[in-house]
This record gives C-alpha cells, structure tokens and sequence, in this order.
C-alpha cells in the first residue's frame, strides 16, 4: 500500500531533482500539501469512498512569472496540475523559434507530453506568478494499478486536455483573424467562467505577441484586431483590461463589417507608404 510517506519521500526526490533543473519554486506563504481528494475535485473528477481520506498527499510548488516549470529534454518524472495562475505551454525548434501550444490554468494538467519518450518535448513557463501540485508519475501508476476506476478518470484528464487543444487548433484553421481574436476571447470567457471567475471582464495574461504566436497571426494582427473591435463596442480594451460587451456577436463572428474592413486596409497602406518613405 502506498503511504503518504512514500508520497513525501517520492515528491521531495523530484522536486529537488527539478530545481536543479532551472524549475526552482520560490518562497511559498500559502498550501503546502493537497490531499488526493482536493485533486480530484480541482481536475473535476469524482473520486470513490475508499480512496476519499488524507492518506495520498501531493505537494504544491509556487513559480515567478517568468520561470520554467519543466524543459524540453528534462527526463520525465512528474504530471502538473494548475492550483493557481497562468502558464504557458511552448515548443522550440531548431533554430530556436517559439511556438505557443496553450495557455495552461487553474485546474489544468500539463507535463503529459513526457509519457511516450520519457522526456518532454516541450516546456511550460509561468506568465503570472503561479503554484502547481506535483504529481508523481510512478506514484498515479502505483495508485492506478490499485484503483482502476482512478486510473481511468485520470486518462479521461488528459484526454480531456488534448481534445480541447484539437478543437481549438481545428476551429482556428478556417477562420479568419478577426474571428480566430473573437473566438479566442470566448475561450478564455468560457474558461474564466469554469473558475468561478467572471467571464465578462478579465485580464490577459499573455503579451499580444504570445496570442498572436498561438493564433498563427502577427502582434500588429492582434493589436489592430482588438483595437477594431473595441471601436464597433464588441469589447471594451485598456491594456491587458478587457470587457466583452457582446459575447454573442463574438461567438459567431467571420468577419469585421465592410467599413472597418476598408479602414484597416488603407490603415496597413498608409504604415506600408510611411515605411517605404522612410527607408
């Protein structure tokens, strides 16, 4: 039977081994531990009678903005789940480009990508300062081998997890920017809203740049395409404030109407000449 002294041992050695690592936590004022129970309530999973007391223990480890939880290449050892802030999930190719993969939040697993090879293939990096509970990949397998009904409301995480990265790179693919600007506002409205939080006004967490780079778009694309719709009253922007006015008209927007359509060209234009006549 696996204690939670095991669970100590098991997630101290691993912390360690990802502090080494450059994932380092910084000083924490808040939860130190999670029982499993407060796990499965925070991944939405029902969790049965016998395994609903304080004996599985999981640690929380705090980040500052900016810092890696885990790299790619680092060994894999340890599934993530979101207590509290936003990250970003990230791949980085030869030539050391980035690709935005997902903006991770409360209530989210990450780190899966490390099962088939051992090892992630991408990193994940807190936007806001952010606290996430370790779980040890040999401690779930243990507990999966033990409680099957367990193992496989895990699995449905993660499968959870992949579909709704499907859905949003596949809604993406066909539309255009102003819709893949108007749909992405949705998402976090829908996001915000599964927190508790209110879907209406919120803040960015992420730089024009990062949204653009996960929408396939450019930060001017990005930035014309909120100011566009903070013009038309769909939302009301200031910096990383938003307000959706109309999360309707977001939903099923295509395309801006024909005026700011023509705006936004003589817009570009008129950069286009200014650039040409200054070079």
């Amino acid at each position: 039977m696996l204690t939670s002294h095991t669970l100590e041992r098991t997630t101290s050695s691993l912390s360690n081994t990802a502090s080494v690592s450059g994932a380092a936590g910084w000083q924490r004022n808040g939860k130190l531990w999670s029982s499993l129970k407060e796990v499965c309530d925070l991944l939405r999973v029902q969790l049965t009678s016998a395994l609903g007391g304080d004996e599985f223990q999981f640690q929380h480890m705090q980040f500052k903005a900016g810092q890696r939880v885990h790299t790619i290449g680092q060994p894999f050892d340890m599934l993530y789940i979101v207590y509290s802030g936003f990250l970003k999930s990230v791949m980085i190719d030869e030539s050391g480009n980035e690709q935005v993969l997902g903006f991770p939040m409360k209530g989210d697993m990450f780190g899966i990508d490390g099962i088939h090879s051992k090892q992630y293939s991408t990193e994940t990096v807190a936007l806001s300062n952010c606290e996430v509970i370790l779980v040890p990949f040999k401690t779930f397998a243990a507990l999966g081998r033990t409680h099957s009904e367990l193992e496989a409301a895990i699995y449905g995480v993660m499968s959870r997890e992949l579909v709704r990265e499907q859905a949003m790179v596949g809604t993406l693919g066909s539309l255009s920017a102003e819709a893949r600007v108007a749909r992405f506002l949705v998402y976090l409205s829908d996001r915000f809203t599964e927190m508790g939080y209110s879907g209406k006004q919120f803040n960015l967490r992420m730089t024009r740049q990062e949204i653009g780079n996960y929408l396939g778009l450019t930060l001017e694309t990005v930035s014309r395409t909120l100011s566009a719709f903070n013009a038309i009253g769909l939302i009301c922007v200031d910096q990383r404030a938003i307000v959706l006015n109309d999360i309707p008209a977001l939903k099923t927007l295509r395309r801006l109407p024909p005026s700011h359509t023509r705006a936004k060209q003589e817009a570009a234009k008129a950069l286009k000449r200014a650039a040409l006549a200054a070079a």
